[in-house]
């Protein structure tokens, strides 16, 4: 996962990797969309291929390139666990309700007689 955060850590792999959502793409296809030189291109592609997140295979002189997502799943498992609320929050968001639904019931308790003698 550390080699998954670290390859979509540069702008110019997450924009290669948005690329390759379409579809597959030789290395010249994804070179010719950067101001970046060939080399560059190469060695990003380097870098998602070692991550797992593209795979490339040989189309004659050519080298095809296609997204592979199961690695980012991986890491979007680990983010939501780190987005979700903690345990505490559930507990304050019990808490919470429990405060309102007590209050709600000493007001209906106290009947209309008590609401009327708070606004006078």
């Amino acid at each position: 996962m550390d080699e998954v955060a670290g390859a979509v850590a540069d702008r110019v792999r997450r924009e290669i990797l948005l690329m390759l959502r379409d579809g597959p793409l030789t290395a010249g296809q994804i070179a010719d969309r950067f101001a970046i030189s060939r080399p560059a291109v190469s060695r990003h592609l380097r870098v998602l291929r070692e991550a797992g997140l593209v795979s490339d295979a040989a189309d004659g002189r050519h080298r095809v390139y296609a997204l592979v997502t199961a690695p980012i799943e991986e890491l979007m498992g680990w983010l939501a666990e780190l987005t979700r609320p903690s345990a505490w929050q559930h507990r304050f968001d019990a808490l919470e309700t429990e405060v309102y639904r007590t209050r709600r019931e000493r007001r209906t308790a106290a009947g209309p007689d008590r609401s009327e003698e708070k606004t006078a």
